[in-house]
């Protein structure tokens, strides 16, 4: 790898009852889609958006799976998910296969 592995930490609960939850390692086989509804959901490849929630319909949603999928084509590359909803915000990284960690967590926005 030729980035930083940032520091794991803690998931649990945080943010509204929905959308609070927030896993410490990002759950691939759930069907999860990098998607919030409202707010910002994205895929970065070195701080570059690769997808972006905004710019697809909802039946085009990208899932965490085929996040995976294309990352692991290139993974000496920093790759990182973004869901940053009204009462949650989570960010994690790829640091190895099929391993998304959480790096950071907020309280969203609103």
């Amino acid at each position: 790898m030729n980035f930083e592995k940032l520091t794991p930490i803690e998931g649990g609960s945080g943010g509204c009852l929905y959308c609070g939850y927030q896993h410490e390692i990002l759950p691939l086989d759930k069907g999860g889609v990098i998607a919030v509804g409202f707010g910002s959901a994205t895929l970065t490849k070195n701080n570059q958006t690769v997808y972006c929630e905004t710019e697809v319909t909802e039946e085009n949603f990208m899932t965490f799976q085929e996040a995976e999928e294309i990352a692991s084509n290139e993974p000496e590359n920093d790759w990182r998910i973004h869901l940053i909803a009204p009462l949650s915000e989570r960010h994690y990284q790829r640091q190895g296969e099929g391993h998304w960690v959480l790096y950071e967590k907020g309280m969203g926005f609103a």
